[in-house]
């Protein structure tokens, strides 16, 4: 529910009454939930790994009726507009665009444990060989050269660990008093989940912490910056929206530009280091293996001959086979997004600045949106039918230091080595 009460003017009712039909369609389909495995199965096939015993994995997914959703939603799509852009209003279209993609989410999750999941997944997600907007290279260019960086400058994922050794139960307690004191209390909770096979996930108002598991200081930042300063932010800003419920919740069109700008604010906390980076981008590499053939062993031993723990390296071969065969040549594509979002965010950011546009920056936390969105909805934001962000980060609410690391970085973009020769290192503007 909303958290604001605010009149809708007439003329946007019909926008209003089209976006509840959306939200309420798409409730039931939970991408991340169908596509999980069990953390029982995930522990056994790690033990009988980490004792060089390999054999694929057998997973069982519940397959989900969505037949009366994608009929919905494409009567949304058809009600919100033409396809031209010329021809269509900016809420028209987020409403065709989000309801088309939660269509085609639902498609790919009705053909969940078969080959069938991938196609839908590389149309939300794309591929490692398409190109980073804005640029000739791929993300599987960009994957190659964090790996490449982080091998060159010694480091190695084996020391992840080093550092603060913190349980569940602990990061738990001092996460809630941070976010308590940040959004009030008792308005985000702290879980430990026994059964989450990922290392945490966010909601707008719960935060969930894998059971069983340590975390490192590096991970208590990343986890606030991440997932409580972004994800959990924007989905509680997207609550008090009036006119577009839909903004509260992460529909797949936005994944890129949310999972982007949430690493993106790891980079601008101080929350990242090369060796997140890597791991990012060699899953980035590993889709590519497995759309090319190589089966979950394999994809496995990849992670594993890159310095991954026999837990690591289960779990980021987990991800690249969530709903699809584990013989090869399929993919669930979603990690693609993370480090091509990454770039996107970057440049739009830069570009915001240059351009003095610091209100698109902060609009972007207005909800769950899109980069586009940002831009197309703005006569939206100037008339308050839809609401500036109630809260912002704290690396957004200190401008002149976001400025300054942003300005930097315009400059020294422009700024190419051509050779290192002796001591003297040859530049050009």
């Amino acid at each position: 529910m909303n958290t604001v009460t605010s009149a809708i003017a007439p003329e946007l009712q019909r926008y209003a009454d089209l976006d509840k039909r959306l939200l309420a369609a798409a409730r039931g389909i939970t991408i991340l939930p169908t596509v999980a495995w069990s953390a029982s199965l995930e522990n056994h096939m790690i033990a009988a790994y980490g004792k060089g015993k390999f054999a694929l994995p057998e997973v069982t997914y519940k397959r989900p009726d969505l037949s009366a959703a994608r009929v919905e939603l494409a009567a949304i799509e058809a009600e919100a507009g033409g396809s031209d852009p010329e021809d269509i209003d900016p809420l028209g279209g987020y409403l065709r665009r989000t309801a088309e993609s939660w269509r085609i989410a639902a498609e790919m999750l009705e053909a969940v444990g078969t080959e069938g999941v991938t196609g839908p997944s590389i149309v939300l997600y794309g591929r490692p060989e398409d190109s980073i907007p804005g640029s000739k290279r791929s993300n599987l260019d960009a994957a190659r050269y964090f790996v490449e960086l982080s091998d060159e400058l010694g480091a190695d994922l084996l020391a992840d660990g080093i550092g603060t050794d913190i349980s569940s139960e602990v990061l738990r307690d001092e996460l809630t008093k941070t976010l308590d004191d940040f959004f009030g209390a008792g308005t985000i909770r702290v879980e430990v989940d026994p059964e989450l096979t990922a290392k945490a996930a966010a909601g707008a108002t719960r935060i969930r912490l894998r059971g069983a598991t340590h975390f490192t200081e590096y991970d208590h930042h990343q986890l606030l910056a991440h997932e409580a300063f972004v994800h959990s932010l924007t989905a509680l800003n997207g609550r008090r929206q009036p006119l577009l419920t839909s903004l509260a919740r992460t529909s797949p069109r936005v994944t890129a530009t949310q999972e982007g700008l949430a690493v993106f604010a790891e980079l601008m906390s101080g929350a990242i280091d090369i060796t997140r980076l890597k791991r990012i981008s060699l899953r980035i590499l590993a889709i590519d293996m497995a759309l090319k053939g190589a089966d979950f062993v394999e994809v496995y031993r990849y992670f594993s001959s890159c310095g991954q723990s026999a837990a690591d390296s289960f779990h980021s071969a987990q991800r690249v086979f969530r709903g699809v065969p584990l013989t090869g040549g399929s993919a669930f594509a979603k990690d693609n997004v993370y480090l091509a979002g990454l770039l996107t965010v970057h440049t739009f950011f830069r570009w915001a600045l240059k351009e003095r546009r610091m209100d698109l920056l902060r609009h972007l936390f207005a909800g769950k949106l899109a980069l586009h969105d940002v831009i197309a909805l703005q006569p939206y934001f100037e008339s308050g039918a839809i609401l500036p962000p109630h809260w912002l980060p704290p690396w957004m609410q200190h401008v002149h230091g976001l400025a300054g690391k942003l300005a930097f970085s315009v400059f020294v973009n422009g700024i190419h080595m051509n050779r290192v020769q002796g001591d003297e290192l040859s530049l050009s503007v």
